[in-house]
């Protein structure tokens, strides 16, 4: 997000989650989103400008359905979008995502591994068919 206006019907926001492989993942399951599985109907935003209080962002979260990928348990992206005042239509979080991948190795803070992208492109798959469903429900409602 720049200083144009979102124009997609769902916003995707990461944690930030810097120095931590499920950080990592969340932010490249929202790229796989955002860049190549469902660039017309989703857009991000930077959760710091968010966290900051940018008029804009907040704006954006309370004018979007919204999705949250977080790396662990605190759940900052969830918690920032609903303080801000937006409507988290799904929250998902990383860690869930192993437990169908038990011992699986991701990588570390900067680089995934195969088992790490397979976990991440799962994650967005999944973020993807959301996003759908939600926009089919606004074009239902509209």
């Amino acid at each position: 997000m720049g200083n144009e206006p979102i124009k997609n019907a769902v916003l995707v926001i990461p944690c930030s989650g810097i120095g931590k492989v499920h950080g990592l993942m969340s932010r490249e399951a929202t790229y796989l989103v955002t860049d190549e599985l469902a660039p017309a109907q989703t857009d991000t935003l930077c959760l710091a400008l968010l966290v900051k209080g940018d008029s804009e962002a907040v704006a954006a979260v309370r004018s979007h359905a919204c999705i949250t990928i977080d790396g662990c348990v605190k759940a900052c992206a969830e918690k920032n979008v609903a303080m801000a005042g937006g409507r988290v239509a799904k929250a998902i979080q990383v860690a869930e995502a192993f437990k169908n991948h038990r011992g699986a190795k991701p990588g570390n803070a900067t680089a995934l591994t195969d088992d790490g992208w397979t976990i991440t492109r799962e994650i967005a798959d999944s973020v993807a068919c959301e996003a759908a469903s939600l926009c089919a429900s606004e074009e239902a409602i509209r």
